[in-house]
């Protein structure tokens, strides 16, 4: 058998602080769930944090759980800044297929363990959104015990504008920016769950195994609906990004400290591509030209060089092109990636930054809370559409040619009428919604429901008396 073919012999054994988490379960009433919050990646430390404080502040006992797989102090650096402290790191590493695998026997052994340790006690993860975390997670959870995750972010499905098919945006020019925008913002709009990926993969997966639905607006709730899920497991709560943006620290070192250059304009564009889909040599090397047509004309850009980036540019032999320009020019300023995330909403808020050239979902939504920011999505589709569609804070800008990119990026710019709807749009993302998170899950717990039913319990509801189905797997 080829060598290739053998699972890798790095996986490294997870760190769990046992004594600590006995004593949670020691010191908490019996009768509540321990939540079991977990990170992946650099968005879910923001997102996740104000879970952990809300559970804090509602007397709800909570573990936090990383995969470790930001070991970097760069990366990984927004479990100090919002003080999370996990007690669990499941030290994963590797690519994709390494990942899942890693996290898949680890969560199944811990979720093991948890029942064994603690069969009187419900022990809940809350993955977060579409990360393959959420995925694998979930997955792991509900095989290993059937038991069911709550999913944070739930529902978040692709989508684009009908418009998109009357114009083939690889070869045409457009002609009429108002229009296509005006498209975006009052023209109906159509699943397309092919991108992002693979995240709208870990989505579906994450909800598969999920018996609450944390939804952050009333279209993930219909996403959700469509598919079948339960509507007393789906509650719209609002998105969790707004508490972190109120809770997030002030940086301990200033933006225009480490960038004093950012000081020198007050209506930068700030970039940062990440996504796969954009990493596709059409549609990156579309990207870099757009962005540096842009700069040559004077438009004052920082790009920040995120993982993704340093290796698309790396493989297309892009990197001195983007170096050159660096130094060329004083409106345009090439930086790694910014460290805290407090140093992003220091420069959001600063006046100082016009808009965002990204291809992230959740700037979609931090934008439409900051508001001051406008947002330009590097995407075909968007799993944020109400965005678009209903707050009108943000357009997406297809990331197919060079030209296309400059020109809409040029009328945003101009258009005064479309910059003052952008700043006013209605804020749709909630307030609160951590705590209103915690309240649903007391509410569950004071009717003692449990993370999983089977088919007979949803049809006359749960067993509550003598007779209750003998269980032995």
């Amino acid at each position: 058998m080829p060598q290739s073919f053998y699972p890798p012999q790095d996986f490294s054994p997870p760190i769990v602080q046992e004594e600590e988490i006995r004593a949670i379960f020691k010191n908490s009433d019996k009768d509540k769930w321990v939540l079991m919050v977990v990170v992946g990646t650099k968005p879910d430390f923001y997102k996740q944090a104000p879970l952990i404080y809300w559970a804090n502040k509602k007397g709800v006992p909570v573990i936090c759980a990383t995969t470790g797989q930001h070991f970097d102090d760069l990366l990984g650096y927004g479990i100090k800044e919002f003080n999370l402290k996990p007690l669990i790191d499941l030290r994963i590493k590797g690519d994709l297929l390494q990942k899942a695998t890693d996290i898949f026997y680890k969560i199944g052994s811990l979720a093991k363990w948890f029942q064994k340790e603690f069969p009187e006690r419900t022990i809940v993860p809350i993955p977060h959104g579409d990360t393959l975390t959420a995925a694998i997670v979930s997955a792991a959870w509900f095989l290993s015990i059937r038991s069911g995750v709550a999913q944070n972010e739930a529902g978040i499905r692709g989508m684009n504008p009908v418009s998109f098919h009357d114009i083939n945006l690889f070869k045409e020019r457009i002609s009429d920016p108002s229009a296509f925008v005006r498209e975006q913002w009052k023209g109906k709009w159509e699943l397309n769950r092919a991108e992002p990926w693979p995240e709208q993969w870990d989505t579906f997966v994450s909800g598969a195994g999920a018996n609450y639905l944390l939804a952050a607006c009333e279209i993930n709730r219909q996403n959700l609906l469509r598919e079948g899920y339960p509507d007393e497991s789906i509650r719209v709560v609002g998105n969790s990004v707004v508490d972190a943006i109120k809770l997030v620290p002030k940086p301990k070192e200033s933006v225009f400290t480490d960038f004093p250059q950012l000081e020198e304009y007050d209506d930068w564009i700030r970039v940062d591509v990440h996504r796969r889909g954009n990493l596709t040599e059409r549609r990156f090397k579309a990207i870099v030209q757009g962005v540096l047509s842009l700069v040559k004309k004077g438009v004052p850009i920082t790009w920040c060089e995120l993982t993704a980036t340093r290796q698309a540019l790396d493989f297309f032999n892009l990197r001195k092109k983007v170096l050159q320009a660096n130094e060329k020019y004083p409106n345009f300023l090439f930086t790694p990636l910014w460290r805290e995330y407090g140093q992003v909403i220091e420069f959001w808020k600063s006046g100082r930054c016009f808009a965002e050239l990204t291809d992230s979902g959740s700037i979609q939504e931090e934008l439409n809370e900051i508001q001051e920011v406008l947002c330009l999505t590097l995407r075909f589709n968007t799993d944020r559409p109400e965005s678009i569609s209903e707050a009108h804070s943000n357009v997406l800008v297809p990331p197919a040619s060079a030209e296309n990119i400059a020109l809409l990026v040029e009328h945003i710019r101009n258009d005064k009428e479309l910059i003052s709807q952008m700043r006013t749009a209605p804020k749709i993302y909630g307030e609160n919604v951590s705590a209103k998170i915690m309240d649903w899950f007391l509410e569950e717990m004071a009717k003692k429901t449990r993370p999983f039913t089977w088919a007979h319990e949803r049809i006359y509801g749960p067993d509550k008396g003598t007779e209750k189905t003998v269980d032995f797997l």
